[in-house]
């Protein structure tokens, strides 16, 4: 792992992402990229576009200008208050801040292609106004990302136990080969989960990913827990997450088709809103 991506917007969240990224870049090396976006919306909402016709042209100037001024001091607060914490994790160096306005989404090819990793909160800024929902910000980079990306939770804790929720699908044996390859430097030391969930029918299936999943570990030098559990996939998860003591969730990121995602949700959103420990997501 050579560069990691973390998506910061100041809040609580993304000072525990900061954390998360420090403890992950002591171990392999990696260097940090931290990217903060300025929203380009906050000037185009009607009360702000309404000055212009109100106030006049140069008063309406005067204001935009003392917006992005406030803005590029909001910036340099989060590159200061983010060094701190990536500083007192051990990472004083390596450590690159990108200051952009427009949308994450629109601005993360810009920066994902030399990143290994994409790292950001589970909630953002207003997560306190909003306890219950998760970030859309968060849910459009995990659908717009090509690259493998940690959702991180609000409190920080060194991972020690590691859990794969695999179900035999593409984006499954992404994770495994990841955390057999490239995240192997990083994990050389964790107690190693592997669990599949049968929600209804036919077990056989999943017997054999399950043991399909625990030979490719088991050739990486891992000694893999491996249990298949019965029941709804995220309330499984979850609970398994809880009373194994976990403390990272690696899973595939919304498999389904955008109709059955209309229709029914999606486990992935599920899943993030249910587990309390970070959750690394695979497309």
């Amino acid at each position: 792992m050579k560069k990691i991506l973390v998506c910061t917007d100041g809040s609580d969240y993304a000072q525990e992402c900061c954390q998360y990224a420090a403890w992950l870049a002591g171990r392999t090396g990696a260097e940090i990229d931290l990217l903060y976006l300025t929203d380009i919306r906050q000037f185009e909402v009607p009360f702000i576009a309404d000055l212009s016709g109100s106030l006049g042209i140069q008063p309406y100037q005067d204001i935009m200008s003392q917006l992005q001024e406030l803005e590029r001091k909001k910036a340099l607060m989060i590159e200061e208050s983010s060094r701190k914490v990536l500083a007192s994790g051990g990472l004083q160096e390596g450590v690159n801040f990108h200051h952009r306005t427009g949308l994450l989404v629109d601005c993360l090819g810009d920066f994902e292609d030399d990143a290994d990793l994409v790292m950001l909160g589970k909630r953002g800024e207003n997560a306190n106004f909003a306890s219950e929902h998760l970030g859309s910000t968060m849910e459009r980079v995990l659908r717009a990302s090509k690259k493998p990306c940690l959702v991180t939770s609000r409190k920080f804790k060194e991972i020690g136990k590691v859990i794969l929720a695999y179900d035999g699908g593409q984006s499954c044996r992404k994770a495994l080969q990841y955390l057999t390859v490239a995240g192997r430097e990083a994990m050389s030391d964790i107690d190693f989960h592997i669990v599949t969930v049968v929600e209804n029918g036919d077990e056989t299936f999943a017997q054999k990913n399950l043991a399909e999943a625990e030979t490719i570990s088991q050739a990486a030098g891992y000694t893999p827990v491996c249990q298949m559990l019965r029941g709804h996939v995220e309330e499984s998860l979850s609970d398994y997450v809880e009373k194994e003591g976990i403390d990272l969730l690696v899973m595939g990121a919304y498999g389904h088709t955008r109709i059955r995602y209309l229709l029914i949700g999606s486990t992935t959103t599920a899943t993030l809103r249910h587990c309390k420990v970070p959750v690394l997501c695979f497309r």
